[in-house]
């Protein structure tokens, strides 16, 4: 799951134990999206755990159980509890819930912006009582943690100091009686056995379009629709819960989503591209979606005119890398396949002491990614390449001097 581009991003879930009674324990949960570019989006995440005795969950504000499960066991009380299952799976409330429902931080259906795009809404809280039919034997902190998004794998849970809350304006402190951290980690090869998108390259100087590699992301034909065909209503799903289904529109690369990188206009100081994003996939929309690239040329990145930008730098020193994302109620969303489905910029670069011409593909990125998985790029020795005058043409000519030289000396002896 490393990723250098984002080498400490994790999702972080604090449990504190705020109160224990002899019955109850009351505890805070926290989630938290400490991952540069990454975000969660519908349906949202879903964490999940195993208890370790027979506890049960009483009430929750800020998030509920997708289960109540079989509470036979609590007898005698005046209402049963929120959740009696043994691995319960909790999801967020949405934004129209009530408000005797809600706490701070909650209520956005599951959705996690990233420390980059949204830094005020990257956190999740919610509360519960948790009780037990035996409650003699105390707190006992859960195991077996699962976030429910594809790609995700949580670790154990690791007490940490802890927290610390302010009150009365910041004049008296409290905190909890026991902290513990779970950190969950996202790995592109978990989360697909195939990539989810590929990248295509162009040139003003070649008239060459380099395409996706062939069979990017997948060979098999017939889980694409062709053009022309409208796929059958009923096999989108309304389900919040559930992740749409993998529908896109047939192609040689099979990807759902194709970005094209081309160099369009080079002047005396300064070098445009522009960057296209099309959207391939016919039943799902991408929110909040964003683009990291990696090209040495960044560092001189004068102007951005459609796409908001920021500077990924994660080892300090080093300037090549970069973030694009929508702007906010404008092309924050890349619809579904059709004439609307793409999200498309330009961006200004200064030529630089450094700047190394475009041949042998300088101009082009090595590494490209859509919503932080890892893209297909073509091979280098397929990129568009400069005309002979202008790019292998002293080599060539040298090679015809001496050419020439030689059949001259031939010749006079």
């Amino acid at each position: 799951g490393y990723d250098p581009l984002d080498p400490h991003g994790n999702i972080t879930i604090k449990w504190d134990l705020l109160q224990s009674n002899p019955d109850t324990n009351d505890v805070r949960v926290s989630i938290f999206n400490f991952q540069l570019y990454r975000h969660i989006e519908r349906p949202g995440w879903q964490l999940g755990w195993e208890w370790q005795g027979d506890e049960a969950i009483m009430s929750m504000l800020g998030a509920e159980a997708t289960e109540q499960g079989n509470c036979s066991r609590f007898k005698g009380g005046e209402n049963l509890p929120h959740c009696c299952e043994k691995q319960p799976m909790i999801i967020d409330l949405l934004p129209e819930a009530s408000f005797n429902m809600k706490t701070s931080n909650c209520c956005k259906g599951g959705v996690l912006s990233s420390m980059v795009q949204d830094p005020s809404n990257y956190a999740a809280i919610f509360v519960m009582q948790i009780g037990a039919v035996n409650s003699s034997d105390g707190f006992k902190m859960p195991g077996n943690f699962s976030f429910g998004v594809s790609g995700y794998t949580c670790g154990q849970p690791v007490r940490v100091p802890p927290s610390r809350y302010s009150s009365d304006s910041g004049r008296r402190w409290t905190q909890a009686l026991g902290t513990w951290n779970i950190t969950c980690m996202y790995s592109q090869f978990v989360a697909s056995s195939s990539p989810q998108c590929c990248v295509s390259l162009s040139a003003f100087y070649n008239t060459t379009i380099v395409p996706c590699p062939k069979c990017s992301c997948s060979c098999h034909a017939s889980k694409c629709v062709k053009f022309g065909e409208t796929p059958p209503v009923l096999q989108e799903t309304r389900d919040w819960n559930q992740q749409l289904p993998a529908l896109i529109r047939c192609s040689s690369h099979m990807c759902p989503i194709r970005i094209h990188w081309h160099i369009k206009q080079s002047y005396k100081q300064y070098w445009r591209v522009k960057v296209t994003l099309n959207n391939r996939n016919i039943l799902k929309n991408y929110s909040q979606w964003n683009l990291e690239a990696v090209h040495p040329n960044l560092k001189n990145l004068t102007q951005v005119f459609s796409f908001n930008y920021e500077p990924l730098n994660p080892y300090g020193h080093i300037n090549d890398s970069g973030m694009f994302w929508g702007i906010r109620y404008y092309n924050d969303m890349l619809l579904q396949e059709g004439e609307n489905g793409y999200v498309q910029t330009e961006m200004l670069m200064r030529k630089g002491e450094d700047f190394l011409s475009f041949r042998q593909g300088w101009g082009f990125p090595t590494r490209v990614l859509f919503n932080g998985d890892e893209c297909v790029m073509p091979l280098p020795d397929q990129y568009p390449t400069l005309p002979n005058n202008g790019g292998n043409g002293p080599i060539f000519s040298l090679s015809l001097i001496v050419l020439s030289l030689l059949v001259l000396t031939i010749v006079c002896f």
